[in-house]
């Protein structure tokens, strides 16, 4: 039986472009929401979900961290992505005939400057090849969706212009979800944690949490800190650090976070993508 791999979107999105890439042996499924997805994976419908975490130029992906707080999902791993968006378009279409280009706002902001050159009004839509499957679907040839080679063949799109981010070294991270944790090797290849946290409400409290990674030689891949559902009096905090829990100097800072913080929440120990390491 197929293995399942579940995405947001549809097909021809970017998310549906990770799966094919990093798993082309499971079978891509879209969900028309991040919960849905996650939702998906915690009643084991699918094996895996396929998530953007982040943009290296537009930022995060603000439901997930919420998502990853309240539901029941383990980060089995995580892959980087270069994005080109593209400008597609119908067949008897042409640059000079666009005057609006629909596409995800993620895409609209990664692409804003190119965009801002060609004069064009914009059009937020749910999802980039959803975008791309309006406009095959209507007889404007003067709308144009930004979307990936993928979602333009998918639905007979013309490319009309390639490469429109506007950072050539675009971007994006896409996180794994599995209803089960895995436990890695760190001596096989580089292994990081990652983790949810909320600071005790003392003085200090999270200079003495970052000081334990510190004093034991633990680096700090990604530390961010958000506000739940944008109501919360009190921030909580993302973090992924190198290493395995159960190597001594990972375990002593995590004993002294732990003496610090509170609600902390293991989302996952994996190997980290060869990227980290290319520079």
């Amino acid at each position: 039986m197929k293995k399942i791999i579940a995405f947001q979107g549809a097909v021809g999105a970017n998310s549906n472009l990770a799966c094919s890439t990093y798993y082309p042996d499971f079978e891509a499924k879209a969900y028309p929401t991040f919960f849905d997805v996650f939702r998906a994976v915690e009643k084991s419908e699918v094996q895996y979900g396929m998530i953007p975490l982040e943009n290296s130029y537009a930022g995060r992906v603000s439901e997930i961290h919420n998502l990853l707080q309240e539901e029941k999902v383990s980060i089995i791993a995580e892959h980087f992505l270069s994005i080109n968006h593209n400008l597609a378009a119908l067949d008897e279409s042409s640059l000079n005939h666009i005057n609006e280009v629909l596409s995800h706002p993620q895409a609209l902001m990664q692409c804003q400057n190119n965009l801002r050159d060609l004069k064009v009004t914009l059009r937020e839509f749910s999802n980039t090849a959803e975008a791309a499957k309006f406009v095959a679907n209507g007889n404007d040839k003067s709308k144009a969706a930004l979307c990936s080679k993928m979602a333009a063949q998918t639905y007979g799109l013309k490319i009309i212009k390639e490469n429109m981010q506007d950072s050539q070294g675009n971007t994006t991270t896409f996180i794994v979800i599995a209803k089960d944790a895995i436990d890695p090797n760190p001596e096989i290849a580089p292994v990081v944690t990652t983790m949810l946290f909320t600071i005790r409400n003392i003085p200090g409290s999270l200079y003495k949490v970052l000081g334990g990674f510190a004093t034991n030689g633990v680096n700090m891949v990604k530390l961010e800190s958000y506000i739940p559902g944008g109501a919360s009096k009190q921030a909580k905090f993302f973090i992924t650090i190198d290493g395995h829990p159960n190597q001594k100097n990972v375990g002593l800072a995590l004993e002294e976070m732990g003496f610090f913080s509170k609600n902390v929440k293991l989302l996952g120990v994996y190997y980290a993508d060869k990227s980290r390491f290319e520079n």
